[in-house]
C-alpha cells in the first residue's frame, strides 16, 4: 500500500501555471475564489461550459464556475503550448459501464487535471498520472451526522468515537477524501462507492492500493484533499 504523502504545496494565487518538469515530481495544485473571475474569462470557456454555468441557479456559483475553468484554461495553454479558449476537453470512458461521462481530460491526453468547486472556493489539480481533488465547506452538525450514514462501517465508528463538537470536521476530511479519490479513479460518487472504500476520517488518510492521498491545507472552516495514482501502479489508467 502506498503511505499518505505530505501535503502538497499550493501555487500561488495569480501566479504562473506548472511547468512539465513540475508536474513530473507531484502535483500542482491552486485555490480559486470568485475575485479571480475578470471580464475575460467567460469568453475563454467552451459552449459546454458556458451552457453549464449557465444552468447553475446561484449568480455566485456561476461566477465560481468561470472563474475557476478559465483559470484551468489558461493553465493548460501555457503548459501546452496554446491560447486557451484552443484547450479541448473532453471526458474519458466511465470504467464501470464504458458510458462518456468518466473522468474530464484534456484531449490527447498530454496531462491529467482534476476541478473542485462550490459555495465560495475552488481547487485546481495538475498531474502527470490521474488526479482527483476536492474541496468542501465543513458542515452543520445535523448535515453532517445525516450524510455519514454514506460512509464505510468503519468510517462511522471512528465518528461515533469523537466528541460531537469534532464530528463534522472530520466528517468533511474524509468527504474529500472519498470524492478526490473517486474522482482520480473515474467511478464517480455513488453509494457503493462511498460505502466500500475506507479512507479514514482521522488526522492522517488510509493508505490506498496505488494511489497517494493527501489532505490539503485550505482556510479554516473547510477540508480538501488530493488523491494521485502512482506512476507504477498496476493496471495504471491513464488517457
Amino acid at each position: 500500500m502506498t503511505p499518505a504523502g505530505p501535503a502538497p504545496d499550493l501555487a500561488r494565487a495569480g501566479g504562473p501555471g506548472p511547468r512539465a518538469a513540475e508536474l513530473a515530481r507531484g502535483p500542482w495544485l491552486r485555490l480559486v475564489t470568485a475575485q479571480a473571475h475578470d471580464a475575460d474569462a467567460a469568453a475563454l470557456l467552451d459552449a459546454r461550459e458556458r451552457r453549464r454555468a449557465a444552468a447553475l441557479r446561484r449568480p455566485a456559483d456561476r461566477v465560481l464556475y468561470v472563474a475557476v475553468h478559465a483559470e484551468l484554461r489558461r493553465v493548460l495553454g501555457g503548459l501546452l503550448g496554446m491560447a486557451p479558449e484552443a484547450v479541448e476537453l473532453v471526458r474519458l470512458a466511465c470504467p464501470g459501464c464504458g458510458g462518456p461521462h468518466g473522468r474530464p481530460a484534456v484531449a490527447g491526453g498530454a496531462v491529467h487535471f482534476s476541478l473542485a468547486h462550490g459555495d465560495g472556493l475552488a481547487l485546481l489539480g495538475l498531474a502527470s498520472a490521474p488526479i482527483g481533488v476536492d474541496v468542501e465547506r465543513v458542515p452543520a452538525a445535523r448535515v453532517a451526522a445525516d450524510a455519514s450514514a454514506a460512509l464505510h462501517p468503519a468510517e462511522r465508528a471512528e465518528l461515533a468515537r469523537l466528541a460531537e463538537h469534532a464530528r463534522p470536521a472530520a466528517f468533511a476530511r474524509c468527504w474529500t477524501r472519498k470524492e478526490a479519490y473517486l474522482k482520480a479513479t473515474g467511478e464517480g460518487l455513488s453509494g457503493a462507492a462511498l460505502h466500500g472504500r475506507h479512507l479514514g476520517c482521522g488526522p492522517r488518510p488510509a493508505q490506498v492500493p496505488g494511489f497517494t492521498l493527501t489532505d490539503v491545507p485550505v482556510p479554516g472552516g473547510w477540508a480538501a484533499a488530493c488523491a494521485v495514482q502512482d506512476p507504477a501502479a498496476p493496471g495504471r489508467r491513464s488517457v
